[in-house]
């Protein structure tokens, strides 16, 4: 525990704190703290000292590290002091789900660097391999005003993730109905929301939201997975981005969206709009019995899809597969 409060000490400071500030912050001696920082920078830790100043966090720390990142949100986040960094897990939102049915606060934040058996909608299996992505995975109570707000939810993510996104790596982010965000036309990251109801009453429990964000890998790496042609990462693209740094973005974003669900709905469906990258094209949907065609017109109120479909009908999609079909129209 010692060594997780000296890498927040460090983390929260703007300039040098000096082994005397650090030992009476945390109640041990200097000795113990020197032993503490000698132990973060034999994990990679940037830390500069000075016999006069004291000790100085240089950069961020060479893999995701949960006092670094709650440090850096501030203690006024909902979840700073409730990150938890796992190097490996099969699933971010199966694992948090767990912690949430067993009691976790809300503002729990649980992150990796690999998901052995990462999920996306409809049951599809994400690509999650180690040391190429963030994945992430939020738990939400919010204030269940109605059902109908809730459903709307997962728009909401695709707003703030798409924000955070840019925000830390300056990248011109889109949403591809109805919640994946794409980079010049391809996959950058999957978003999976899941609402859970309590068994008695059948009123909403909490939800979490889960995202995983393609940051390193390469043309080699989509092209052995068969994905060149469909997915793309941050660094590809130009647009490379420390891990920790998106991590805060991201949970920064996700505080926000829940400190304004659901008054600022108008405002969330005015951006989601912006970026849709469907809206104008030609698409496939899940019809009753078959796959039909039309044209994306629109995204309605509930964040619903609207098509002009080819059989001269008006559909409203808010679930099932939407495929954008050929190349975008020209500006």
């Amino acid at each position: 525990m010692e060594r997780e409060q000296v890498a927040a000490l460090l983390a929260e400071g703007e300039g040098y704190l000096s082994g005397e500030q650090m030992s009476r912050a945390l109640g041990v001696t200097r000795a113990a703290v020197w032993k503490e920082v000698e132990a973060l920078r034999g994990a990679g830790w940037p830390i500069e000292s000075s016999t006069r100043k004291g000790y100085r966090l240089a950069g961020p720390p060479p893999a995701l590290s949960a006092p670094y990142i709650s440090a850096r949100l501030g203690k006024d986040n909902i979840f700073a002091g409730k990150v938890l960094v796992e190097p490996s897990v099969d699933s971010t939102n199966t694992q948090l789900k767990a912690r949430a049915a067993a009691g976790a606060p809300m503002g729990t934040a649980l992150l990796a660097e690999e998901q052995s058996g990462g999920r996306g909608t409809h049951g599809r299996s994400f690509q999650s391999p180690k040391g190429d992505g963030l994945y992430l995975s939020v738990l939400l109570r919010p204030a269940f005003t109605s059902l109908r707000d809730l459903l709307t939810l997962t728009g909401w993510v695709g707003v703030a993730a798409r924000e955070a996104v840019e925000k830390a790596s300056g990248a011109p982010v889109d949403i591809k109905w109805l919640n994946d965000l794409y980079l010049n036309g391809k996959k950058l990251c999957g978003i999976l929301t899941e609402l859970s109801f309590l068994g008695e009453s059948g009123e909403p429990d909490y939800v979490v939201a889960g995202m995983g964000v393609n940051m390193y890998q390469t043309a080699e790496t989509f092209r052995a997975q068969g994905l060149e042609n469909v997915a793309t990462s941050l660094k590809l693209e130009g647009f490379p981005v420390e891990q920790n740094r998106l991590a805060v973005c991201l949970l920064e974003a996700m505080d926000k969206l829940n400190r304004e669900f659901p008054a600022k709905r108008a405002d969330y469906l005015n951006r989601y709009r912006t970026h849709c990258i469907t809206l104008g094209r030609r698409v496939s949907f899940d019809g009753e019995r078959t796959c039909l065609t039309g044209t994306a017109a629109g995204v309605d109120e509930n964040f619903a899809l609207r098509v002009a479909g080819d059989d001269g009908r008006e559909y409203t999609v808010s679930s099932g597969t939407v495929t954008m079909i050929g190349k975008a129209p020209e500006e």
